[in-house]
């Protein structure tokens, strides 16, 4: 995979201490604890901000995490479009069939290590169903799903438990969102 902002000699370790240094003073604790060859779907939620990004940056770098995040097309223009791919961004173009799901396994096939962050809503709005992509890839590259969360409550964002998609889409879907039904996004409104 290609080097990103979680994986550049010399700069990502400054950034790590600059990260550290932003969460203590914004008042934000990251919560989790580095992991040794990650190979999952991160997903993270609830996702009700333009701040949910900057934030994850934070958090993310503060875990030593390397990970990959899909983002609507429109985040990548010229010329800022090598800036966010260097930031870890895949962009995905939501008004065309294509298939993610299906090249994203591939690429967990292709790849030892891989971590892809995927917002399981697909926008910053309040939406009545999550869209399910994320368990789709994580069910056919057999790597467990990473619940990632916001909780602007607690003023905590990070990781917590694996999750192993069972194949019952509709019942893992169910004890996926009761994890997150208590969990208040930067934006309340949208949760």
């Amino acid at each position: 995979m290609r080097t990103t902002v979680f994986s550049t000699p010399l700069i990502t370790p400054l950034l790590r201490l600059i990260a550290i240094a932003l969460l203590k003073i914004i008042g934000w604790k990251a919560v989790g604890k580095e992991l040794d060859h990650p190979r999952f779907v991160l997903i993270g939620a609830p996702h009700t901000s333009n701040w949910d990004f900057p934030l994850m940056l934070l958090v993310v770098l503060k875990l030593r995490l390397k990970v990959f995040w899909m983002g609507k097309h429109t985040l990548f223009p010229f010329p800022l479009g090598w800036f966010m791919k260097w930031l870890g961004g895949i962009p995905i173009d939501r008004n065309k069939s294509h298939n993610v799901v299906t090249d994203t396994v591939r690429q967990y096939n292709e790849n030892e290590d891989l971590v892809v962050l995927v917002p399981p809503e697909g926008t910053r709005k309040k939406v009545a169903k999550w869209k399910t992509g994320f368990y789709h890839i994580a069910q056919n590259a057999k790597v467990p799903i990473l619940m990632g969360y916001v909780d602007a409550g607690k003023k905590e964002a990070g990781i917590a438990d694996y999750y192993y998609p069972s194949g019952n889409l509709e019942q893992d879907m169910e004890e996926i969102l009761a994890f997150y039904a208590n969990k208040k996004g930067l934006r309340a409104e949208n949760s």
